[in-house]
């Protein structure tokens, strides 16, 4: 049976549906081996299936499913538990970032403002014994930004001897995971050098926040909350923090395991405001980056690309869908000639059309915006899902109308970002901590032999 992802003519990988023997990855209970009962031992435990991540061609090797056990709630509330403990010495600060794709599935999930259900996913963080709740946003500024030089610099370098484009975006880990572990040449030079959001955000939090609390970074356990799977395999990639030894993310679960945990709990919650990387301050107003299911790389690249490169001032964007409505193109003309062509690429059977175009050379595009799951991040597997595994379309489209009301800030007004360019990234070499080196693919031994 094929999966709703796959392109090959066969595939092996189970869903959730199909039978019994689908193989999960489950966390051993740390509380079950060593015989204690925690105080969040009656909530339940959400497996990860395979089924739910993007990744393909048996990528996961028995290592890494050892380590993607750890991203669970059990290993969240292992950390809570040590820190009600008298021994401090195994105490750790909790810090938990939310990613702005999340915040509409809490809305629509318990029926508020997205406002009110930031503050009531605070509390209720809080509540449990987080210590601080941030917003990802500030770190998807400096992806965006990055990305933007990126793209302006490849822009100059690119001819028929060095083809520098098109840039590919590196902001989905299921897509990142499979260019890298499936593709290889000639598809791993384009992809963009900046890092994603969450690995950034892996950097200000266990570098930037560490040195301004007096922290060692492995005082500090960072929780992610993504809308999908593969977020958890991309905390398990090397080398991601700017502190030596320190995993930027210590785990990452979706909107559904956390909600799932809401539902179940009975704490009197109050509601709270989102903290920020920057002293007492708090998060006022929920914001966003401009995209319909995305962090927004397309639009503000081609926005700052049209201003850098030809002097125009782009003020609305006008998407073409071509072959469906999740591959869609941009253009910047001029006196009929095209300046710039972008394209939005969601969901693996436009990646892989985008592949064979690109091996061909037949590839028109400056810049693609590369997506793994169809409709954007919205419909990650880890929250635009029925219980049958199932896209659950009803909820998906009110996400979307709610995301859409989001007010949206473009990167540059961000009043931080001068802050942290000078005080953080100003030393010699800093700035590696926004860019990643793309490897080529490795056939991986002992893998769990999980075909797409």
């Amino acid at each position: 049976m094929k999966c709703e992802h796959c392109t090959r003519k066969e595939c092996s990988k189970k869903t959730k549906t199909d039978d019994q023997e689908n193989v999960s990855v489950d966390a051993p209970s740390p509380a079950r081996e060593n015989g204690e009962k925690g105080e969040f031992h009656r909530l339940a435990d959400a497996k990860i299936f395979l089924s739910d991540c993007l990744a393909c061609d048996s990528c996961l090797t028995a290592e890494e499913g050892a380590q993607l056990s750890q991203q669970s709630t059990k290993e969240f509330f292992r950390v809570l538990n040590l820190n009600k403990r008298c021994d401090t010495s195994k105490h750790r600060v909790l810090v938990v970032s939310v990613c702005p794709q999340s915040l509409p599935y809490f809305a629509a999930k318990f029926n508020l403002s997205v406002t009110d259900a930031s503050r009531r996913l605070c509390g209720f963080l809080k509540s449990l014994g987080v210590h601080y709740v941030f917003d990802t946003s500030i770190a998807a500024d400096l992806s965006i930004l990055e990305s933007q030089k990126e793209f302006v610099r490849r822009f100059h370098q690119h001819n028929e001897e060095r083809r520098a484009l098109p840039m590919l975006t590196s902001a989905c880990p299921g897509w990142v995971r499979y260019a890298e572990r499936v593709l290889g040449h000639p598809v791993t030079p384009h992809l963009c050098a900046a890092r994603s959001p969450q690995q950034v955000m892996g950097s200000l939090v266990k570098d930037y926040f560490a040195k301004q609390q007096n922290l060692a970074p492995e005082k500090i356990f960072h929780v992610v909350v993504a809308p999908c799977y593969d977020k958890k395999l991309e905390a398990l990639r090397e080398g991601l923090s700017a502190a030596p030894g320190a995993q930027g993310a210590d785990c990452v679960l979706t909107s559904g395991e956390v909600a799932q945990i809401m539902e179940q709990s009975d704490l009197s919650v109050k509601d709270a405001a989102v903290d920020t990387l920057f002293g007492d301050m708090k998060e006022a107003t929920v914001r966003r980056h401009e995209g319909a299911g995305s962090d927004g790389h397309l639009a503000h690249v081609f926005r700052h690309a049209a201003k850098e490169l030809f002097n125009e001032h782009v003020e609305e964007i006008t998407y073409r869908a071509l072959r469906n409505k999740d591959f869609q193109e941009v253009t910047l003309e001029k006196d009929g000639e095209v300046l710039l062509r972008f394209a939005a690429a969601y969901g693996f059977r436009n990646i892989q059309n985008m592949i064979l175009k690109l091996k061909k050379g037949k590839f028109p595009y400056h810049f693609v915006e590369v997506l793994a799951c169809p409709r954007g991040c919205l419909s990650g597997r880890g929250q635009a899902q029925t219980e049958d595994g199932h896209s659950d379309k009803t909820l998906l489209r009110q996400m979307e109308s709610i995301y859409a009301d989001i007010p949206v800030q473009p990167p540059e007004t961000s009043a931080h970002l001068q802050e942290l360019y000078q005080a953080w990234l100003g030393s010699p070499g800093a700035q590696e901590v926004l860019h990643a080196t793309h490897t080529s693919p490795v056939r991986c031994l002992g893998s769990l032999d999980i075909r797409w």
